[in-house]
């Protein structure tokens, strides 16, 4: 690997994930954990990748009002990959929080904690994307923008919907560290309120794995993605 510029790739590569490409945010987060030790498979994958931004060159995010978004400031979705990092057994977590047609906030991260079920998975997951519709609501607020409670935010995983809704259920997820409880409290407090979607739907998905050419298609539309 001496001379080849991996590093410097993946770094440019991380600024456009960041800033303008949230479909390339999961490839480019798994390039990111090879960064002092990369092998020639990963050059060959940020050489996929760079293929693959040349071919959709021209899309771009778009901001427009959406009539189904219209009852919503913002819109969010939340999903987790239970673990899919083969290395450490370790999930990644994705949310994508849209405003009318548009997204303006993504996240693809692995998860700090070994979640034991993609129920945990999904639930650390939603954490994540909690904190972030929380900080949206202060921001939007401020810019002098009334924000209805509670926000909604989406996850496709009945089983982790079920768990957040009903604290009945701590027996299963006891273990996990208390901070990951506060979301339950914001549910409580209606500040926030978790609804399921359909997997097709889950435009958060192309955050978490990787997805086939019409899964992907479908994708680039929910985050406003357009070429």
């Amino acid at each position: 690997m001496k001379g080849i510029p991996y590093i410097s790739a993946v770094g440019a590569l991380l600024y456009l994930a960041t800033a303008t490409r949230p479909d390339i945010s999961y490839t480019v987060s798994n390039l990111c954990r090879f960064n002092s030790n990369p092998g020639m498979e990963h050059w060959k994958a940020v050489k996929h990748l760079l293929r693959y931004i040349n071919g959709t060159v021209d899309m771009k995010l778009t901001y427009a009002p959406s009539p189904s978004r219209s009852n919503e400031p913002f819109t969010t979705y939340t999903d987790a990959d239970h673990g899919g990092d083969t290395d450490t057994g370790k999930s990644t977590s994705g949310y994508l929080v849209c405003i009318g047609t548009g997204a303006v906030s993504w996240s693809a991260k692995l998860q700090s904690v070994v979640a034991l079920s993609t129920t945990e998975a999904e639930f650390v997951a939603a954490v994540e994307a909690g904190k972030e519709m929380v900080w949206m609501c202060h921001l939007l607020q401020e810019l002098g923008y009334q924000v209805k409670q509670p926000s909604i935010f989406r996850i496709d995983n009945q089983s982790a919907l079920t768990v957040v809704k009903n604290p009945e259920h701590h027996g299963r997820m006891k273990h996990l560290d208390m901070r990951y409880f506060w979301l339950r409290c914001a549910v409580t407090k209606k500040i926030l309120y978790p609804v399921y979607v359909a997997t097709e739907d889950q435009a958060a998905d192309v955050l978490t794995k990787a997805l086939r050419p019409p899964q992907l298609e479908k994708c680039h539309i929910l985050m406003g993605l357009v070429g």
